[in-house]
């Protein structure tokens, strides 16, 4: 069998599971019968895609696979090439780990028949959305994930914010399949032919190439989280079970800027530099506001959706970064942009899966989200402690772990910006540049409050102080997620040699061998503009902490000594007096809050002999919520009591109806042919 139909037969198993766990779900032993048989599949699925990503062809030369399924003249074709081997491997990977994960975690799962069907359906329906190679199949198996997971986010669909969270997740859904089939149908042109091959060869003008891009940025942006179109997502991440949202964080949201990149890379041909100038303003908005946001929260899960945003955002300045190189003919900056943004995508599905698994812990010991609920946990829950430790270093982009090594790519592309020839990329790229910075340094303050209110101090709730260690499953789930982080970002080299098949299918160029390069350093474009050694900087701070430690535990006192913490003269201070997530992230909130979310504060002060406790009061707003998608939410409603008429007209007044709407339609077709 050719590696095509083992991942087409595993996708076949995966969705024979979900039919299966129909009758079981609610036994006792649908659990692990259904998530062992999806982590079998998908950890076959990795090992082939993973495989073949090493002996890729070129695109041009990757045969495709035809079934006698969809459309009768067109039926169903599914292509492996370069770029679809890594994101099935990255689908794949999270597939395995998030079913590992959901062997112990899945116990807990109050209606597991909600959950147990729809789960291998959702990882089969992201397999096959990296595997079309036909609009049509896309696009069914793109709303067929849509639909898998928008099951999964209403599981406890008796919480009402959870039903708000489905209802939104499933309009935003819809309005970014229809903005995609437009894309297609725009691609396919007059003649119809719905095939990638078709597309890939065709001629497509700048004007359809434009409408194409801001199509896909509303179709796909949507799915990834792109501003404005995130709404979705701070709401669905926290309503379904952690190790889903562990994919739609860290899995989901790759396919939807593989979805882009399938596109704009290899369907549309040669990009305008303009392209290039619009995503990076998307992108970089994304990601500064995104991180923004995740300050201001207390909800663990929601912030980590937030949070989702701004490394959304930092893949898609990359990948702006990518087009506005390439339609210039700078073919090794565009392969280093590109690079960091493959790169960096493998590298959030590794830290983000984490940091959800690690939430949906601490959920299991405590029944707690809130996080100023919580404290203490690092005495109780030591090994989660540590692999959320772990994940907060990664996702902060501090070295030596695989966002710093990621983002760090990224930056040395802005870095090559100014030899572009446009003075509007001139100016921009820098400006997008100090963006990113802003943002990197905002996720290291978001995440230090993050551990620290949430695992440092004393537990501020009696379900924090009982806390104990999660099952073997989710620990053992989230140490690999955890060494993954720390061996993508000591060996940066070995990922960059991989994804460069990818790159040359996509761009036509690729990054300097990084396997020949001494002490295993990575040296994007020369040695002597810039080069970083992740091992060496691992190394170092191994043994500099170890040293620091053995020099104080041996000369800085004779024996250890175990004493009260500084109690200020206050002995018996309650838990409740310390830091909590809204204290820690009221400067950043006076600095930005006032611009970007409207934000004020108010003492409600009781007056002289009112017993009543003095609060503050501390109000924001999400502008884009309310200045985009309420008036949009209005106008439908005013819309539709308008049109309420329409069912009470006579037969007559149908028939005029029916009869104006096929002369307009008539007209339509004559003027586009």
């Amino acid at each position: 069998m050719t590696p095509l139909s083992v991942l087409l037969s595993c996708v076949a198993a995966l969705l024979g599971t979900a039919v299966l766990a129909v009758p079981i779900a609610r036994s006792a032993r649908s659990t692990p019968v259904v998530y062992g048989a999806s982590l079998a599949c998908s950890a076959v699925a990795f090992v082939i895609a993973l495989a073949h990503l090493a002996t890729a062809l070129p695109t041009a030369e990757v045969p495709a696979l035809a079934l006698p399924l969809g459309l009768p003249w067109l039926g169903s074709h599914f292509r492996l090439d370069a770029l679809a081997a890594f994101f099935l491997t990255v689908v794949n990977l999270g597939g395995v780990l998030a079913a590992l994960y959901a062997l112990g975690y899945g116990r807990h799962e109050l209606a597991p028949h909600r959950v147990l069907p729809f789960f291998p359906a959702f990882l089969a329906g992201m397999n096959l959305v990296v595997l079309a190679d036909d609009a049509f199949t896309f696009l069914i198996s793109w709303e067929f994930m849509s639909l898998a997971s928008w099951v999964l986010v209403m599981a406890h669909h008796r919480d009402a914010d959870n039903r708000k969270a489905g209802y939104v997740y499933i309009v935003m859904a819809s309005f970014g399949t229809l903005s995609l089939l437009l894309a297609f149908g725009l691609l396919a042109g007059l003649d119809g032919n719905y095939g990638f091959a078709a597309m890939r060869g065709g001629a497509h003008t700048p004007f359809i190439a434009g409408l194409v891009l801001i199509l896909l940025l509303l179709g796909a942006g949507s799915k990834a989280g792109l501003l404005p179109l995130h709404v979705w997502l701070p709401l669905a991440h926290p309503a379904a079970p952690s190790h889903v949202s562990a994919l739609m964080s860290g899995v989901m949201t790759k396919v939807a800027v593989y979805g882009f990149v399938r596109v704009v890379f290899d369907l549309i041909g040669m990009p305008t530099w303009w392209s290039g100038f619009v995503v990076l303003i998307i992108g970089s908005v994304s990601a500064v506001l995104g991180i923004l946001q995740a300050l201001m929260e207390s909800n663990l899960k929601r912030l980590l959706a937030y949070s989702t945003i701004e490394n959304i955002g930092v893949i898609f300045v990359s990948l702006g970064l990518a087009l506005a190189f390439e339609a210039n003919g700078m073919g090794l900056a565009a392969a280093l942009a590109l690079t960091a943004a493959l790169f960096h995508v493998l590298n959030h599905s590794f830290f983000k899966s984490l940091l959800f698994f690690v939430a949906g812990a601490v959920l299991t010991a405590t029944g707690e989200r809130d996080m100023d609920k919580l404290g203490g946990l690092i005495h109780h829950m030591p090994v989660t402690s540590i692999a959320f430790l772990v994940g907060c270093v990664a996702i902060s982009a501090l070295p030596p772990f695989n966002g710093f090594a990621s983002e760090w790519l990224v930056f040395q592309a802005i870095l090559q910006s100014p030899a572009l020839p446009q003075w509007g990329l001139k100016i921009l790229v820098p400006a997008v540049g100090g963006l990113l910075a802003l943002s990197a340094a905002l996720a290291a303050a978001c995440f230090v409050k993050v551990f620290g209110v949430t695992f440092l101090g004393r537990p501020r709730t009696a379900a924090a102080e009982r806390a104990m260690e999660v099952d073997r499953f989710s620990l053992a789930a989230m140490s690999v997620l955890a060494a993954l982080c720390l061996l993508a970002g000591i060996l940066p080299g070995i990922v960059i040699d991989s994804l460069a098949p990818v790159v040359q299918s996509l761009i036509g160029d690729r990054m300097p061998v990084q396997a020949d390069i001494p002490w295993l350093s990575i040296v994007p474009i020369a040695e002597s503009r810039s080069s970083y050694n992740g091992l060496l900087v691992f190394l170092f701070t191994l043994f500099s902490a170890s040293l620091t430690a053995y020099l104080i535990h041996r000369f800085a006192s004779r024996a250890l000594r175990r004493v009260p913490a500084w109690d200020c003269g206050f002995p018996e201070i309650s838990p409740a007096t310390q830091y909590t997530a809204g204290s820690f992230a009221q400067p950043i909130r006076r600095v930005f809050g006032t611009l970007v979310f409207r934000a004020r504060e108010r003492v409600d002060m009781p007056a002289p002999g009112d017993l009543r406790p003095a609060r503050l009061v501390v109000e924001t707003h999400d502008l884009i919520w309310e200045g985009l998608y309420l008036p949009i939410v209005g106008a439908v409603g005013l819309a539709t009591e308008k049109l309420n008429r329409l069912q009470f007209l006579t037969i007559r007044r149908y028939l005029s109806l029916v009869f104006l709407a096929l002369v307009f339609l008539l007209l339509v077709l004559a003027l586009w042919s």
